[in-house]
């Protein structure tokens, strides 16, 4: 009797969760056809790695990198900060939920787009097992065709364990990603290998327009486009401000005063790329007292400007679980707690001592103790901050999200004491 029993349930149990299954569930058609593509992934380093050709069928050069987060491949892949890069995901399978659309609304919470751009932005993609069906109530494509219709080639059926370990040990590394015909032609030689930061990849990413997002909000932030995430620019507007966004080389400083803060955004490439930027914003640092948040690329033009030295790291630090230790405290953020953040960048700020005037680290690695933000001391009389990583995330964790509602807190502050100083000054005027 018990063993009925125990059937009825598990039946039950199974019937439910296959009912449930089927109303969320959108299962694409397989993505692979038993005579796929041949594919060959060649590093400069000298190892080269065999398997199938998914998405589009060009052959590509760029730098191979790997990420370790285990969720968010869509949002890698659209993220800027990779453009250029060949892809290597260290989790096994990718593709199995799919992509979702890539369409939002324009107003006080989104920005246009679900993901972190447009498009994808990587030159190519790189997985141990490509998911021939997806399945997620969101999803309207699989990986397979969202690289195809985009011209992103990649491949699949290859050991990203052993690519991971290369990279880890040995650095970065040039790749070429052969498909087709291609596939059967020898490795290139080191010097046909094409190296995409000698381009300046800022001025491929950004915006080449100003424009405008939430104009009702009630604090005006200027935010200068080295080639930013979405979310970043959604997680302002969703905090209630207007979001201006300016070219990357764009003169902030003629215009500045209709601001009430500066944003420096995420960026791909070698920052040496961005010294105009960095002059303009050292003018910006001597003559406005207002506040100046940035990251990543943000973060290291910040740095560049206040007088340190940006270098280009052996392996960079990309994924979703970067521990970062606080050296310093500021609105959210407590020294010496330990937080994990979501990082993508092969460049740093040198960690020098002494610091520039006016400045001091704010966090550092825990890992390898590169620096990880820097920002003005109390005795400037600045509000600037700076961080390597990615506290919008998208995906990874939240730990540092609230730096957000920080920077606009200290905006809001800052424009309400200035509109009562504005005030004291005119009735101390009336008097005379």
């Amino acid at each position: 009797m018990f063993s009925n029993i125990l059937k009825q349930r598990t039946l039950i149990l199974f019937t439910r969760s296959t009912s449930a299954r089927g109303l969320a569930t959108h299962v694409g058609p397989s993505v692979l056809t038993p005579r796929a593509t041949p594919a060959v992934l060649h590093l400069k380093t000298g190892q080269s790695f065999t398997g199938k050709s998914f998405g589009s069928k060009k052959s590509i050069f760029g730098e191979t990198v790997f990420s370790t987060s285990i969720t968010s491949y869509t949002e890698s892949m659209t993220d800027p900060s990779y453009r250029g890069q060949i892809l290597v995901f260290t989790t096994p399978m990718i593709g199995n939920y799919g992509v979702p659309g890539n369409t939002a609304p324009f107003d006080s919470q989104d920005v246009g787009v679900v993901l972190e751009s447009k498009g994808i932005q990587c030159a190519a993609v790189v997985v141990a097992d490509l998911a021939e069906r997806y399945s997620h109530h969101a999803a309207v494509e699989s990986l397979h065709s969202w690289c195809k219709r985009h011209d992103v080639p990649g491949i699949t059926g290859v050991d990203t364990r052993a690519i991971t370990r290369i990279l880890r040990d040995q650095g970065t590394t040039l790749g070429r990603l052969a498909v087709g015909q291609d596939a059967s032609l020898p490795a290139p030689d080191s010097s046909e290998y094409w190296d995409p930061t000698t381009e300046n990849l800022v001025a491929q990413a950004s915006t080449k327009e100003p424009y405008t997002l939430n104009p009702s909000g009630d604090v005006k932030i200027a935010v200068l486009d080295f080639g930013a995430k979405a979310n970043i620019l959604r997680s302002l507007v969703r905090r209630g401000a207007s979001c201006t966004v300016l070219p990357w080389n764009y003169d902030f400083n003629s215009i500045r005063d209709q601001f009430d803060g500066l944003f420096l955004s995420n960026g791909p490439g070698d920052p040496a790329h961005c010294m105009e930027s960095a002059m303009m914003l050292r003018k910006t640092f001597d003559e406005w007292d207002k506040p100046i948040f940035g990251i990543c690329m943000g973060h290291q033009v910040i740095g560049m400007a206040a007088g340190l030295e940006a270098y280009r790291m052996t392996f960079g630090n990309r994924g979703h679980n970067q521990p970062v230790l606080a050296l310093a405290s500021s609105g959210s953020i407590t020294a010496g707690r330990v937080y994990v953040t979501s990082q993508n960048h092969q460049y740093a700020l040198k960690l020098q001592d002494p610091f520039p005037n006016g400045w001091e680290p704010f966090f550092i690695n825990c890992n390898d103790s590169s620096v990880e933000g820097i920002k003005s001391t109390p005795d400037s009389g600045k509000r600037i901050w700076g961080v390597q990583f990615h506290p919008e995330s998208a995906g990874g964790p939240l730990d540092t999200i609230e730096m957000f509602t920080d920077f606009l807190a200290e905006c809001r502050s800052h424009k309400i004491n200035s509109n009562v100083d504005r005030q004291h000054h005119q009735t101390s005027q009336s008097f005379l």
